[in-house]
């Protein structure tokens, strides 16, 4: 095994990853030795060629298709140079202040929170989307919400030069979307940080991390050769998401138990419904999600958002099979489609694990008001659809399969509660959270306010699984905020004497 050595390893290379390394980059540019371990790759630019299948192989993990150990649920998330934020819309919001209150964190502050969003807000071009390039499937949403009294708010988004491609979650094919691949990462390698590709870290030892580097068919090569490496550092920042960070963590050998590792992971579990129009509509190009509903947030616990997927997503959205099914999907471009989102509570039941092999599994019960907050957006969306003139609507849990504008008026017995249940509606994880929640102590936390593991100087944690519970919004920009107080705590902690390096 070949040994490697640095003052600080990042593993990931995502909102957490990225923010954490452009904030190390000065400590670098100075002669501190720092490096991002990445397990994908790093593809090419002629490589994203936004075909569905293919792009989901290279860009996310298990094609996109990771689901929770009872199947209940589809997990979709990142993997390669920039993470998530590769496949993410880029939508950035800030996190409402009286949500970081409820989380009830010691030494973490509404205000702080805020200011260091704004912060990633300004680096990452975030702003609104012009009028002119809103399509037609973000325009038809926006009508239907306004003639109904709902509040409608537009998503601010971080690109530079969009072409209105479509193609988001397949990665960007005109390098506008601003995610760390773009901004974050390149600005920390001009510093001299080293970005490490196709380099997956098996587990952390004392000060120490082991990793297997093994290049793929595609992407450019790790800048290492293949093989297996004892990489040691000061400190260790684990940024590998809501999912694979606490699977490291738990196949790691730390000195201290924790209790809440892998505890409290919430997903905002989402439905993709959709309606067809008589007439097509603009869908495919221009950004996808331009606008949002939370009209509902605090009453029945749930968001509508803009949205639109491609054929292979849309198709396992919709119920059953059949001539139905074929005649839905064969006239895509008449389709309107909202993505409904429930704001799931902390459950310490709902968690991360690993199997035998040490790979990461997620135990998530549906609870009861998890479903009836999605039987409530389900309805919602139909009302939306039908406000902006969609001619039919199909709802996954509905009585028909598809349910027409002459019945609009029945749609509370059209879609019934008993047909939200797992199993017979496709239910996707909006977005992956928790699972290393901050708080006091080892009983109910793994860190503490900036991102430090109890008991274990020198190891840290900087992405959602941070969070105590849900965002309640799209989280991406209070991550970055989030890894820029880990990257302050860390920049602290490797100026202190050894002898004050907190373990508690």
């Amino acid at each position: 095994m070949r040994e490697k050595e640095f003052d600080v390893v990042i593993v990931g290379s995502g909102a957490g990853g990225g923010a954490v390394a452009a904030e190390l980059g000065p400590l670098a540019a100075t002669g501190a030795r720092v490096a991002v371990l990445e397990w994908g790759p790093k593809v090419r630019e002629q490589e994203f060629t936004g075909r569905e299948l293919e792009m989901a192989n290279r860009l996310y993990f298990d094609r996109g298709g990771v689901l929770t150990r009872d199947m209940s649920m589809t997990m979709a998330f990142g993997k390669g140079y920039g993470g998530s934020t590769v496949v993410y819309t880029g939508t950035s919001l800030t996190i409402p202040p009286q949500v970081v209150t409820r989380w009830n964190v010691p030494g973490l502050e509404a205000e702080d929170v805020l200011a260091r969003s704004e912060k990633y807000l300004r680096q990452n071009n975030v702003h609104l989307l012009e009028e002119p390039l809103l399509n037609d499937n973000n325009r038809l949403f926006r009508e239907g919400c306004r003639r109904l009294g709902w509040t409608v708010e537009q998503f601010p988004i971080n690109v530079k030069g969009c072409l209105g491609a479509g193609l988001c979650n397949l990665g960007c094919p005109n390098a506008a979307k601003q995610g760390t691949n773009r901004v974050q990462l390149p600005a920390a390698e001009r510093q001299g940080v080293q970005v490490v590709t196709n380099c997956k870290v098996e587990r952390i030892e004392e000060s120490a991390c082991v990793v297997t580097v093994r290049n793929e068919s595609f992407g450019e090569p790790s800048g290492w050769e293949p093989g297996e490496y004892r990489v040691k550092a000061k400190a260790i920042v684990v940024a590998a998401g809501a999912v694979n960070s606490p699977a490291l963590l738990l196949r790691s050998r730390l000195p201290v138990e924790l209790p809440a590792l892998g505890c409290y992971f919430t997903a905002h579990p989402a439905l993709i419904l959709v309606a067809q129009h008589e007439r097509p509509i603009t869908n495919y190009s221009g950004h996808p999600k331009s606008f949002y509903c939370d009209q509902f947030a605090h009453s029945k616990r749930f968001l509508l958002e803009t949205c639109m997927y491609f054929p292979f997503t849309t198709a396992k959205s919709l119920a059953g099979f059949g001539a139905d099914h074929s005649r839905l999907m064969s006239g895509m471009d008449r389709l309107q489609m909202i993505l409904a989102l429930a704001l799931d509570d902390s459950r310490a039941e709902n968690r991360v694990t690993i199997d035998a092999a040490g790979n990461a599994v997620v135990d998530y019960r549906l609870s009861e008001p998890v479903l009836d907050a999605l039987h409530e957006a389900m309805k919602a969306s139909a009302r939306i659809f039908f406000a902006a003139g969609a001619a039919r609507v199909h709802a996954p849990a509905g009585s028909n399969f598809l349910i027409e504008a002459s019945e609009r008026h029945r749609i509370d017995e059209l879609i019934p509660r008993s047909g939200v249940k797992p199993g017979k509606v496709s239910i996707v994880a909006a977005h992956l959270m928790g699972g290393c929640r901050m708080g006091t102590g080892r009983g109910d936390s793994v860190t503490d306010s900036w991102g430090r593991v109890h008991g274990v100087p020198g190891l840290y944690v900087a992405d959602a699984s941070l969070f105590p519970a849900c965002a309640e919004i799209n989280p991406y920009v209070t991550i970055m905020a989030l890894a820029d107080r880990v990257a302050e705590g860390v920049r602290n902690d490797l100026s202190a004497p050894p002898a004050s390096r907190r373990a508690e």
